[in-house]
């Protein structure tokens, strides 16, 4: 594999990794270097004694040296602000 030379790349380049640590699903890999993750989680509700099952999808930067595509099961980390819509990258693949 060549040498990563991504500067946003959370593992290699300058957007080193902080704050909390994610686990999802990546249901989009069409934008360039950008995959949508979504995350499956309960939120209980008082008023009615139940859980209720939410998703949330965050848009994470892929470098090129980890390269996610659509189906695969990621490790996402919060970093600074990489564009208008992205603060995660990808750290890695889990299967």
């Amino acid at each position: 594999m060549a040498e990563c030379t991504d500067p946003r790349c959370g593992i290699h380049g300058g957007a080193l990794p902080r704050g909390i640590q994610i686990t999802g699903r990546v249901v989009s890999d069409k934008a360039k270097q950008t995959v949508i993750v979504e995350t499956d989680f309960a939120r209980y509700m008082y008023k009615y004694e139940r859980f209720l099952r939410k998703r949330s999808r965050i848009p994470a930067h892929n470098p090129a040296c980890i390269n996610a595509k659509l189906g695969d099961v990621v490790n996402i980390a919060e970093t600074r602000r990489l564009s208008k819509t992205k603060s995660f990258v990808v750290t890695g693949i889990v299967k």
